[in-house]
């Protein structure tokens, strides 16, 4: 066709807008058929599910947990057949309120006892009047709204060191909309009233949060990775604590400050090896690199080098000193771990529990006031999740993630492939069969348990396997033993959470309607979980050596897991049929939820209020007027309009 008769046909087409009624119309259309498409994709993929029960899941799914067994591992675990338990969820509001934006965030506990009997099931006490007694931690923070941008760093332009994103619209009420400050005071009060709750002399033993416990450190991790921003875009660097001031080092160290000899931790390979390389000096003092190798547990020359280089590296960064090819950390490294606990009780104290004297966003550093950014609520958020695990590793405090709705799919992309790929699992799938399941473990689970209703009995959970998972995939070159990382060849840490999927009720008059299947991932106990049936080792080429990746997998559903039945039997407890929203939940974790949504309203009605108060103050009315918004100002006036009809 030529160009002359492309035109022509073109010019015949008519450019007049559509109707509303038609623009409406077109709409629905496009809903119709495109929801339906979603569907008969799902539809498809269900059918590829047709004997993956027997194929692969009738050894990975147990159930049929015992209460005897569960009595007696209590015991060990706790050294007692009655303990406490504490569930911590959080809530977050942000506002704006005149020339402000109001961040509201807090984080609640519901509490109780649990009792493991001689006969029968466990018996669940819930304490009563948790809004005068139980624990809460809550800040309610007003900023300027043209200083929001200097505290969220979700406003820096990705790349630059400090200047503010051109590319987003900075109007009041899409700063106000999309901030994240709200929502990092309400992470960290989570993770600091979980703290603070193992810390109590007779505090719960059982804790459970309503969130990931490993995906949540590996984004805290990628929250606090750029360095060369933890200075100039933050408050905690030069703050003084103990007549030292808080530098990189320090934050840098207490970033991966998960000290644990018995699991290895922090594992001697990767990324990790700088920091397991300082806590082996802190804890033996001076060390040759003679006498370091067989410490870390490497022998192999292109590891050794690794070292070797590290320990340069950590020389130049100011970490350690060198004298005569004996290395020994600087003194003032020595104390930065309780330096960091101490800055976040100080900190946490301030924001959250002490009667408020100054803005609780605010510190003064050398006389002067400075806000803490998104980056320090992520640095403290990370640091209390730290000490928390510590906490419970001392302390032999159960500590349980459990999340609802999750779009992980870990165990389809990750788990499966490489176990498959190394023959520790058999099946006959292909990767292209695998690829062709539901898109989420959650769907899939949750599929495979209503069409194998008969087999599969509620409560059930697949076999435990390690957080690490996140991060392991098949070797790039299918080296049979190998594998690789998934971002940047990189794996995070083995051997501190183990996660798996739960699935908890069902209805009595119809056994395929079952409720949710849940995310469930749990602190490793080394004398609990250190067996040689979970026992896996893998290679992993980084740096220009192949170094041990040794994660926990229970194979399946024969392996002897005491502490997932002790688990299961405490959640399957934990759960309740009569009331419908609590269906295959977790009880005390729906009650933490009803009271922070109960205070969360309280505090929407407080913020209001006192705008209300504000504008009909008589010595503020005028001022207030200039101070307020083209939309508040129009929405008093369309408000008022309504009321007088």
């Amino acid at each position: 066709m030529s160009r002359e008769s492309v035109l022509s046909t073109v010019e015949k087409v008519p450019y007049a807008s559509s109707s509303l009624a038609s623009a409406i119309e077109r709409a629905g259309t496009l809903l119709q058929s495109g929801a339906t498409d979603q569907i008969e994709g799902y539809r498809a993929r269900f059918e590829t599910l047709e004997g993956m029960y027997e194929r692969v899941f009738e050894r990975l799914i147990k159930s049929g947990f015992s209460s005897k067994s569960s009595r007696e591992t209590a015991k060990l675990f706790f050294g007692t057949d009655r303990v406490s338990f504490a569930a911590v969820d959080g809530t977050d509001y942000a506002r704006p309120l005149f020339d402000l934006v109001v961040f509201f965030g807090g984080s609640y506990a519901a509490r109780g006892t649990i009792s493991f009997p001689e006969e029968g099931p466990l018996a669940v006490d819930y304490e009563d009047h948790f809004l005068k007694s139980g624990r809460a931690l809550s800040s309610c923070v007003p900023v300027y709204v043209n200083e929001v941008p200097e505290i969220d760093q979700s406003f820096i332009q990705p790349g630059e060191v400090s200047e503010i994103s051109l590319t987003r619209p900075l109007t009041d009420e899409a700063i106000a909309n999309n901030s994240t400050v709200a929502n990092w005071i309400m992470t960290f009060s989570e993770f600091y009233l979980a703290y603070r709750l193992a810390r109590e002399e007779n505090g719960p033993r059982i804790l459970l949060l309503d969130r990931s416990l490993a995906t949540m450190l590996a984004s805290l991790i990628y929250d606090t990775s750029r360095r060369k921003l933890w200075k100039t875009n933050g408050a905690l660097v030069g703050l003084d604590v103990d007549s030292l001031q808080i530098d990189i080092n320090d934050l840098a160290l207490a970033r991966h400050h998960l000290d644990n000899p018995a699991l290895d931790l922090p594992p001697p390979r990767g990324d990790y090896l700088r920091y397991r390389i300082l806590l082996e000096i802190e804890r033996n003092g001076p060390l040759t690199l003679a006498a370091l190798c067989p410490m870390l547990g490497i022998k192999e020359g292109d590891r050794q080098k690794r070292v070797e280089r590290f320990l340069a590296k950590l020389v130049k960064e100011g970490f350690l000193e060198e004298t005569v090819g004996t290395f020994t950390l600087k003194e003032r490294y020595s104390k930065t771990w309780p330096r960091v606990r101490k800055l976040v009780e100080t900190l946490g104290h301030r924001m959250f529990e002490e009667k408020p004297r100054q803005n609780p966003l605010q510190v003064v550093k050398k006389g002067e006031p400075h806000w803490l950014t998104t980056q320090d609520l992520a640095f403290l958020t990370l640091f209390s999740l730290n000490l928390l695990v510590e906490e419970c590793w001392k302390k032999r405090i159960l500590l349980l993630g459990l999340t609802k709705d999750t779009a992980a799919r870990d165990f389809k992309n990750h788990v499966l492939p490489v176990m498959v790929s190394n023959k520790l699992w058999k099946t006959n799938l292909s990767q292209e069969q695998l690829s062709r399941i539901p898109n989420t473990d959650r769907m899939l689970l949750q599929t495979i348990s209503v069409f194998n209703h008969e087999s599969i009995h509620v409560p059930w959970s697949l076999t435990e396997y390690d957080s690490s998972f996140l991060m392991i995939v098949p070797d790039f070159e299918r080296r049979e033993g190998y594998v690789g990382g998934a971002i940047r060849n990189k794996i995070t840490p083995e051997r501190l959470f183990l996660k798996s999927y739960i699935q908890l009720s069902q209805t009595a008059y119809d056994p395929q309607l079952r409720s949710n299947v849940l995310l469930l991932d749990r602190l490793v106990y080394p004398e609990f979980d250190l067996r040689p049936e979970g026992a896996i080792k893998f290679a992993h080429s980084y740096g220009g050596a192949d170094e041990p990746v040794r994660p926990i997998v229970f194979r399946d559903k024969e392996a002897k897991n005491s502490i997932q039945e002790l688990v299961m039997t405490i959640l399957g407890s934990m759960t309740s049929n009569s009331v419908p929203e609590l269906f295959g939940h977790n009880k005390p974790l729906f009650i933490a939820d009803k009271v922070a949504k109960w205070h969360n309203e309280e505090m929407r009605r407080m913020i209001d209020t006192t705008g209300k108060w504000l504008m009909n103050s008589p010595k503020l009315r005028h001022f207030v007027f200039y101070m307020s918004t083209f939309r508040e100002r129009r929405s008093e006036i369309e408000s008022a309009r309504r009321d007088n009809f």
